[in-house]
């Protein structure tokens, strides 16, 4: 019995697996077993899967799509290992996260954890700008669970693991949106410790254009409303940040018709991100693209949450949200 049984959902993403699977075959620590999800793809990884099958000890399942919820179920029924790890399949794992991990599990006692995101070099400038906006403390990454971020640390799927001892008590995943946070706050409410592992760190591609990263950021919006709805205590004042930020930048707007100077807050605003961008990436052009992407990250994010908030909580309105569900599978 492996100690870890890693599962990973795969739909229409073969070139990204195979660069997922070649980093899980360098493992210092092989104490592990790769179980890959292909929900109902018309391009297949099966051959990347193939070809890593020995070093990474891959296990492969085709099945139909039914969405991200519903393949990890299907690879947590299948797996063997103490501990459930999940990535996303555009995720590159460096060479000595699972000995950092079994480190961590021998020295401290914890159910669940989970791990930040970083940029690699290879990257793109416009995934490593996303990156930047995505973990900025100027942007909604300053109110994702972390270490200093105003919310408490909440692991994601495209880097978390948890013992089988928590799924034999909590059960599987939802088919709903913000379907990993749900299952962290299921966790921490059924009582297992949760802990943040910032050397477990993972390469994370994200989005790699402008408007698939704008419709995730619309549904991130949209999911803090469907977790408040399950989990009414789960939302708090700083979830708002990015509608407030959104409508004052409006405000902000109309009003430079009387003066330039009501520009003044926004121009501050965006030096910074200029500034801590050029910093931390050491790069001109991921600071350049750096209030691109954090415009599209906090205006999409307000706008799938005031969409949602108005409807689902003022109307009562819930819409044909299978029909969303389908349509929005792994985009």
């Amino acid at each position: 019995m492996p100690l870890f049984s890693i599962i990973i959902p795969v739909y229409n993403r073969p070139d990204e697996t195979k660069e997922l699977l070649e980093s899980l075959s360098l493992q210092t620590e092989k104490d592990f077993e790769t179980i890959i999800v292909e929900d109902g793809s018309a391009v297949p990884c099966r051959e990347a899967a193939e070809r890593f099958a020995e070093s990474a000890n891959v296990r492969y399942f085709f099945k139909a799509n039914e969405g991200r919820s519903a393949a990890r179920n299907y690879g947590m029924e299948r797996a063997t290992g103490e501990w459930l790890v999940f990535f996303d399949s555009d995720c590159i794992i460096p060479r000595d996260y699972f000995k950092t991990v079994k480190g961590c599990i021998a020295d401290a006692g914890f159910d669940c954890y989970g791990g930040p995101d970083a940029a690699d070099d290879s990257f793109t400038t416009l995934q490593k700008a996303i990156n930047y906006s995505m973990t900025s403390f100027f942007t909604t990454g300053g109110i994702r669970g972390k270490k200093g971020g105003m919310e408490k640390f909440l692991p994601r799927t495209f880097n978390m693991g948890f013992s089988r001892e928590v799924y034999k008590k909590v059960g599987g995943f939802r088919d709903m949106f913000g379907e990993d946070i749900d299952m962290s706050l299921r966790i921490r409410e059924n009582g297992f410790r949760t802990v943040l592992l910032t050397d477990a760190f993972v390469f994370h591609k994200r989005r790699n254009t402008p408007r698939s990263f704008s419709r995730q950021m619309i549904i991130f919006g949209r999911s803090r409303i469907e977790l408040y709805l399950l989990h009414p205590d789960s939302l708090k004042i700083v979830h708002l940040l990015p509608a407030v930020f959104m409508c004052g930048s409006i405000m902000l707007l109309l009003l430079s018709v009387l003066s330039p100077w009501f520009l003044l807050p926004l121009g501050i605003y965006y030096a910074a991100l200029v500034c801590e961008a050029a910093i931390k990436n050491r790069s001109a052009k991921v600071a350049a693209l750096a209030p691109v992407t954090a415009t599209i990250q906090l205006w999409g994010y307000a706008c799938g949450f005031i969409r949602a908030f108005v409807m689902e909580v003022i109307f009562k309105r819930k819409g044909d949200k299978e029909a969303e569900m389908r349509r929005l599978k792994f985009k």
